[in-house]
C-alpha cells in the first residue's frame, strides 16, 4: 500500500537533472509561494483560468491541512544552491462517483522535460490504491501542452469540448500500472 503522506521518489529528467517527487508537507508554504512567484502570468491563467498574484490564506491552509485521502498533492523539487526548490506541483481532489479532479503546474524553465507526465503517473498510482477510478480535468483549448500530457500517459481518455475548455476524463481502472 502506498503511503501518500510520506511519498518520495527520486528520478532523473530528460536533461539529466535529478529531482525528488514527493508529498507536499505542511511546512512547504513558503517554498510554494516562492515557486508561484516565478510563474509567468500565462501559466497562472492556464492553471487557474484567471489571474492570481500570489497564494491566498486558503491556499496556505490547504497546504497545512492536506488530508491525503480526499486530496493528495505531490511536488517536484530540485536542489539549488544548497536548498530545496519547488519546480512543479500537482494535486487531485475527490469529486464523487470514484472520480478526482487533477491539476498541474510546472515552472516554465522546466517545461518539456516530462515533469507533468511523471506527476500524472505517480498521482494515478496513488489514486488507484485509494479507490479512485478516473481523473477529470478542465483544460483550456489553447493549452496544447497539457492536452498532450494527458494523451501521452497512455490511459484511456475521453474528451469533450465546450465554451473554450476541454473536459478530459482519464480511466485509471484500465490504466497500465505505474
Amino acid at each position: 500500500m502506498i503511503d501518500a503522506r510520506s511519498y518520495c521518489v527520486r528520478e532523473t529528467l530528460r536533461n539529466g537533472m535529478e529531482v525528488c517527487i514527493r508529498a507536499l508537507h505542511p511546512d512547504d508554504g513558503e517554498r510554494m509561494a516562492e515557486a508561484f512567484s516565478h510563474l509567468d502570468p500565462e501559466t497562472i491563467y492556464t492553471r487557474f483560468f484567471s489571474f492570481k498574484h500570489g497564494l491566498s490564506e486558503a491556499d496556505y491552509r490547504l497546504i497545512r491541512e492536506m488530508d491525503f485521502d480526499n486530496r493528495v498533492a505531490l511536488i517536484v523539487t530540485r536542489m539549488a544552491e544548497g536548498r530545496e526548490v519547488i519546480i512543479g506541483s500537482s494535486s487531485y481532489a475527490r469529486c464523487g462517483d470514484g472520480a478526482a479532479e487533477v491539476a498541474f503546474t510546472v515552472e516554465e524553465d522546466f517545461h518539456g522535460l516530462g515533469i507533468a507526465r511523471r506527476l500524472l503517473t505517480h498521482l494515478g498510482g496513488i489514486a488507484r490504491e485509494q479507490g479512485i477510478s478516473s481523473f477529470v480535468a478542465e483544460v483550456l483549448v489553447t493549452n496544447a501542452a497539457m492536452l498532450k500530457v494527458f494523451s501521452a500517459v497512455g490511459w484511456p481518455m475521453q474528451r469533450t469540448i465546450a465554451d473554450g475548455t476541454v473536459h478530459v476524463t482519464l480511466s485509471l481502472k484500465d490504466a497500465p500500472p505505474g
